[in-house]
């Protein structure tokens, strides 16, 4: 990655973090119950019975009242837990939701781990993201877990980035290893921009 680059995805992800540092308790709960509308639609559209998810940081649009419904619906949601190698392995979520900190500080699941290829069996991807543009890109946080993930799938199904309206934008700083994805969920709306992944 050239250093311009790099400047370039430092900057717009300070930005990102501080815009999102501003919104108003207010302004993230009616976020959430945005997100958590635009998942249970998209979860029906694809007839999905098994996902992975991620619970949201204060900081994210938040996806924690979606998982807890829809593990209650008797969907199988697979939850993230961070590796030291930058591989996730992964969770099921369950009904009590116990989380912890996990590395980087990040709310992981409590339970039985699965290895990084238990994703290989979900029929839909809903994964995190700084900014995603108009052709798919996504600009994740800098440390590459989802980026290898989805590289390393075989079969990849739909993948679906959760981020705020004024996140999705016309072109994010990229390089060869970022991954598109096929879609953008925000509070207001659901946009598929592009086919099914191979």
């Amino acid at each position: 990655m050239s250093d311009a680059i790099a400047d370039a995805k430092r900057a717009l992800r300070a930005e990102l973090r501080e815009r999102r540092q501003c919104l108003s308790p207010q302004a993230r709960e009616t976020a959430e119950a945005g997100i958590h509308a635009q998942l249970d639609a998209l979860v029906a559209e694809h007839g999905a019975r098994s996902i992975s998810c991620f619970l949201s940081t204060t900081a994210e649009p938040g996806t924690r009242s979606f998982v807890a419904d829809a593990v209650a619906r008797g969907i199988r949601v697979l939850l993230p837990v961070t590796r030291a190698d930058g591989l996730l392995d992964w969770a099921v979520a369950t009904p009590e939701g116990d989380i912890a900190e996990g590395m980087y500080g990040l709310p992981e699941p409590v339970g039985e781990l699965l290895g990084p290829i238990a994703v290989n069996d979900v029929d839909l991807l809903v994964i995190p993201a700084a900014s995603v543009d108009r052709t798919g890109m996504r600009l994740g946080w800098g440390r590459g877990f989802y980026d290898k993930t989805l590289g390393s799938m075989e079969r990849c199904p739909p993948v679906y980035a959760v981020v705020f309206d004024s996140e999705f934008v016309d072109e994010v700083p990229s390089d060869e290893l970022d991954e598109r994805v096929t879609g953008v969920i925000t509070p207001t709306r659901t946009i598929t921009l592009a086919p099914t992944r191979r």
